[in-house]
């Protein structure tokens, strides 16, 4: 996941930080609301994890400010603002979580993997179709074209294909796939998710001469357009 953590506090912000990092994640860090808002204006993130007491702007403003500009980017809240009232006030301004100092790294890590989770399985826009590059999804009627040519694809490799469309260049993890895709959540141990993202490849890449779907090594995949060596 790439993560954003926004807390002043620097002893607390680089435990954090190093515990996300061990945990194979990508970490931005910042200890300025108002930066952090820049960032997720510019930027794509699977998390935030926002401390309500900032300089700049505060945790709940930058929140409200990040809703007010259709970023829904899950946010859990980290402070030691752990009263009812306080908790009621953060999920009222748009937060998805909220975690009390001082708190155990292995809660903090678990409500983050759940939101990330969470944030894939909710619909990221009501459209009957998704595009991206020369790539078309028809949602209504179950169809998917590639430069005006129909792709035949299997149920579960529509759904595949949905799930990259919905999220083009984020990493999606195998665990991702498997609880997506066929609702499985545990490793089957089996290479059933290799299988679907091979013939899949097979069907948007081979007749077209590039790739779509690229593998991020010991992360998962991505929807990202590349064409191949020497062609214009």
């Amino acid at each position: 996941m790439r993560i954003l953590l926004v807390e002043d506090d620097a002893s607390l912000s680089r435990f954090v930080e190093k515990g996300l990092y061990e945990a194979g994640h990508q970490i931005e860090v910042t200890d300025n609301g108002k930066y952090a808002l820049t960032l997720c204006m510019t930027e794509q993130f699977d998390v935030a994890v926002v401390d309500r007491m900032l300089p700049g702007l505060d945790g709940l403003s930058l929140v409200k400010a990040m809703r007010a500009a259709q970023i829904t980017t899950p946010v859990l809240f980290l402070t030691s603002l752990g009263g009812v009232d306080d908790r009621v006030e953060g999920l009222e301004a748009g937060g998805d979580d909220y975690l009390t100092k001082p708190f155990a790294f292995s809660e903090l890590l678990a409500r983050v993997t759940a939101l990330s989770r969470r944030s894939v399985n909710i619909t990221a826009q009501a459209s009957s179709e998704l595009k991206y590059a020369d790539l078309t999804l028809n949602l209504f009627e179950h169809t998917a074209s590639r430069q005006g040519q129909v792709l035949d694809l299997q149920p579960k490799e529509f759904r595949i294909l949905e799930l990259f469309m919905r999220h083009p260049g984020r990493v999606i993890t195998r665990t991702m796939l498997l609880e997506h895709v066929w609702d499985i959540h545990f490793d089957p141990q089996t290479s059933v998710v290799e299988t679907h993202i091979s013939r899949l490849r097979n069907k948007l890449e081979k007749p077209f001469g590039d790739t779509l779907i690229q593998t991020v090594r010991g992360a998962g995949y991505k929807l990202e357009h590349k064409a191949e060596a020497g062609s214009c």
